[in-house]
């Protein structure tokens, strides 16, 4: 069994180790090209995968776009291509190169959440469960026929990030099990039910914007599925002047009337006001400083 893997996202790397240590070994990977850092942009740096796969005598291909390498795929015509947080739509050449199937680990219980940010989606509507639902690749966005599904329980106070990691941990097994079904039958799959289907566009920083009219356990929602990125922020008044400040897990919902959106100062603690209830803050970071227990900035506004 011949396997191309194309992704960028850290949540692959466990997956492709997986593949590595335990085969088939991808006999290629496709990733995105190294991230120009620094104010000058004048060095890079590569995507972790990439630097694993090389390791490994695994050939690496960075195009800028995936359409440039897709007659070398054809000619090379691995059995399965495997992708997993690329970063771009795949079209209908590198679809059709494979000799058996094209599919996705997306980290979602599909239909639900289809796109980028399905991971915060999850926890930002208080969803119990997430997942990692493995499909056939097709012209529409991660609508594709679904081979297999992996579920996992969503803890209480889990941010992204973690949830992220949990996550990544599913790939190998799901996968394992995704190559099982289609070696049989490689168009086995369930077609998805679109009266189900719900989208979870790519998050911008802006979106990190908290509206203090909403209850104070959607917030803490909120929170929690914007960290790490885009992270979340409001604008408050501080010693008089208007200041933005970001807002990090965790912060506690409880049971005091504050005006919505200010800060209070409550038995040494830092707390804002919601649309119900309040919510008291663990770390803050004011504009113009570093980030900080928000008891320091209690303790000072005293």
């Amino acid at each position: 069994m011949t396997i191309a893997f194309i992704a960028t996202g850290d949540i692959a790397l466990p997956t492709f180790r997986h593949l590595i240590d335990h085969g088939p070994k991808p006999c290629l990977l496709i990733t995105q090209p190294d991230k120009p850092v620094g104010r000058s942009q004048s060095s890079t740096v590569p995507p972790e995968i990439k630097t694993v796969a090389l390791a490994h005598d695994i050939p690496v291909w960075q195009p800028e776009k995936i359409k440039e390498v897709g007659q070398k795929l054809t000619e090379i015509a691995p059995d399965f291509i495997v992708v997993m947080a690329y970063g771009q739509i795949i079209g209908k050449v590198v679809r059709e190169a494979a000799s058996k199937a094209i599919i996705n680990l997306h980290a979602s219980i599909l239909p639900k959440y289809r796109g980028a940010s399905c991971i915060q989606s999850a926890i930002n509507n208080g969803d119990a469960e997430t997942g990692i639902t493995i499909m056939h690749i097709i012209r529409e966005l991660d609508a594709g026929d679904i081979i297999c599904t992996k579920k996992i329980r969503i803890g209480d106070t889990e941010t992204a990030g973690e949830l992220h990691d949990r996550l990544a941990e599913l790939g190998p097994s799901a996968l394992s099990e995704a190559l099982e079904i289609l070696e049989a039958d490689p168009s086995a799959g369930t077609p998805q039910k679109e009266a189900e289907v719900t989208y979870s566009p790519k998050l911008l920083r802006e979106n990190g914007r908290l509206d203090f009219s909403q209850s104070a356990e959607l917030i803490e929602q909120t929170i929690r599925a914007y960290h790490p990125w885009p992270g979340t922020f409001t604008e408050v008044e501080i010693r008089g002047k208007s200041k933005r400040l970001k807002i990090f897990p965790p912060a506690i919902p409880i049971e005091f009337a504050a005006p919505q959106g200010e800060l209070v100062t409550h038995e040494g603690e830092l707390l804002i006001g919601c649309g119900g209830n309040s919510l008291k803050l663990a770390s803050i970071q004011p504009e113009g400083s570093k980030q900080m227990p928000a008891s320091a900035l209690a303790n000072s506004l005293s």
